[in-house]
């Protein structure tokens, strides 16, 4: 049988088999021989060993399309990222700092303002040019009174997805929109292992429909720059190519230089001082990073 690793915990791996079935089971010991950890988003083929008790072992990893770091999952098609549209207001730092690393990963990132029933047109319109411009996809919805969610299950529908953003801005509910049964599954693996409230969280894929499947990831509400010369941090910021012509030197990192399209296209108004300043800061921090 063929199925996808929802969840992995104390050795345990939790494998969906694309209808209505998970089946707990076990990594065959050649994968340690091999040193192939199983991640949350393998495919993979398993054998039934208690078709009652639902316990497994996986036979075997299907090739992989990617794998990501942070979070450790494989075969993500694209990412969800979640901010509050205001209550709290979005951290626009954390928001570029998982764009950099979404761009690493070549992961595509759609960006989701929840709350906008507690917004107005304004706030909207001021996140939307600011990441419409960097070349991002962005929503805004609702989900307390599901305004917007149909948008987003189309979105999700016939991929693998990584929702992920800070606590507090309503994951849960637009997760809960999206697949009710997700808090129900959560409850009964929790039981099937006999652990409860106070276990670490790991990152979980829920099966939301043929082939469409959405990974929450704990709340983050810090996230440091992965390893990488200061000097190339400017290619993650995709709207910085457009200027790059206008810089005198090649292999600009405008931050210091005299003659400089991106430093110029912020002076102008064309390039968002927000992403221009959290551009800064990571440059700093890698900069500091690499000389300790």
């Amino acid at each position: 049988m063929t199925g996808k690793i929802i969840k992995g915990i104390a050795g345990f791996y939790y494998v969906h088999d694309g209808k209505d079935r998970v089946y707990e089971c076990k990594a065959k010991g050649i994968f340690r021989n091999k040193k192939i950890k199983p991640l949350v988003g393998d495919n993979v083929e398993f054998s039934v060993l208690d078709e009652a008790g639902g316990e497994g072992n996986i036979d075997a990893i299907l090739p992989r399309s990617n794998a990501l770091v942070r979070p450790a999952v494989a075969n993500i098609d694209q990412a969800l990222v979640v901010f509050a549209l205001t209550h709290p207001s979005p951290n626009l730092n954390l928001l570029d700092r998982f764009l950099v690393m979404m761009e690493i990963q070549q992961v595509p990132v759609i960006i989701c303002f929840n709350k906008m029933d507690l917004g107005d047109d304004g706030l909207m319109e001021t996140y939307r040019s600011i990441y419409e411009a960097a070349g991002y996809e962005v929503k805004f919805i609702s989900a307390i009174d599901e305004t917007g969610v149909e948008e987003v299950r189309k979105i999700l529908r016939g991929k693998t997805s990584v929702l992920a953003g800070p606590s507090g801005v309503g994951k849960s509910s637009l997760t809960n929109c999206i697949q009710p049964r997700a808090a129900m599954e959560t409850g009964d693996i929790s039981r099937k292992i006999e652990r409860g409230k106070h276990t670490t969280r790991h990152s979980q894929l829920f099966y939301v429909e043929e082939n469409t499947y959405m990974m929450d990831t704990p709340g983050f509400s810090s996230m440091f720059t992965p390893d990488l010369e200061e000097g190339d941090l400017k290619d993650y910021f995709p709207e910085f190519a457009r200027y790059e012509q206008d810089c005198r030197f090649l292999g600009c990192v405008h931050v210091g230089e005299k003659v400089c399209g991106v430093k110029e296209a912020r002076k102008d108004g064309r390039l968002s001082r927000s992403r221009y300043e959290n551009y800064l800061l990571m440059y700093e921090e890698l900069k500091k990073k690499r000389r300790y």
